[in-house]
Order: C-alpha cells, then structure tokens, then sequence
C-alpha cells in the first residue's frame, strides 16, 4: 500500500493517541482503586498495543484484514465494587471520565481517517479498530452506570 501525505500524517496522529492510551490505561491500572477496574484497564491496555502494532504495519505499506468480530462483551463489567471509602470511588470516577473522553477523541479520529484512507482493506481495519475504540467507551461506560459513577 502507498500512502498519500495525508494518510501518513493521520497514521502518524493514531500512532500518537495510541502511544497515548497505552500510556494512560497503564499507569491508571496502577492507581485504580477497584481490582475490577485495574483488570479492566489492563485489557484494553493490551487492545491498544495492537491498535499500535496495526497502525505500525501500516505506516511501513503492510494492512491486513481486520477480524470479523470484535472479542469481548460490554456485560462483563456490571458487578459493583464494594468501595471501602467514597475517596477511592472519585479516585476511580475520575481515571474513567478521563479515559472515556480519551476513547471519544480516539473514536473520532478513527472516523475521520476511514473516510481519508482510499485502500478498501485499510478503510475496514480502520473501521474495526474504531469499533473497539467505541468498545471501550461501552465498557467503562458499563463500569461507571454499575458502580453509580455516571449521571
């Protein structure tokens, strides 16, 4: 795959929100309060890292097609945590509203680039890593409705 100037300079911008997101669900995995959240945000750390290694490959001309589906349900993080103080729980909202407006930004920026990207096959793994992106939002979404974060 060639790419135009511009693809290069949106791969170039997804290469940074990624770098982003890894950095951000790592070091909140580490804060958070919840072992739920923690979990969590390790796994979407790990979705991120192949967002990145996906938008490596297709800086250097390399796309594959995207999976069919996309792994894991939303559902799954609907148990409450039982927070041992109402600090902890803020502590916890706060690392998700900061997340979920980074997932919104990522989301965004997937969008536009579908639409910029002339390589069919490009434009769907584009396609399904927003869908994770959007995935995200869902799921830490879930998490604050379920644990009476999100009004």
């Amino acid at each position: 795959m060639v790419l135009t100037q511009k693809e290069t300079g949106l791969l170039k911008d997804m290469k940074g929100q990624e770098e982003l997101c890894i950095a951000k669900y790592g070091k909140y995995a580490e804060m958070a309060k919840s072992s739920e959240l923690k979990s969590l945000f390790e796994a979407m750390a790990k979705v991120e890292q192949s967002h990145l290694q996906t938008v490596n490959s297709m800086m250097s001309g390399s796309v594959s097609a995207p999976p069919n589906k996309i792994e894991s349900s939303n559902n799954a993080h609907c148990n409450p945590y039982r927070y041992e103080n109402e600090e902890d729980k803020k502590s916890d909202a706060l690392l998700c509203q900061d997340m979920l407006m980074t997932e919104k930004h990522a989301s965004s920026l997937y969008d536009t680039s579908i639409f910029e990207f002339k390589d069919p096959t490009a434009r769907k793994m584009l396609n399904h890593i927003q869908a994770e992106e959007q995935q995200h939002g869902e799921q830490i979404y879930a998490y604050m409705s379920c644990n009476g974060m999100y009004s």
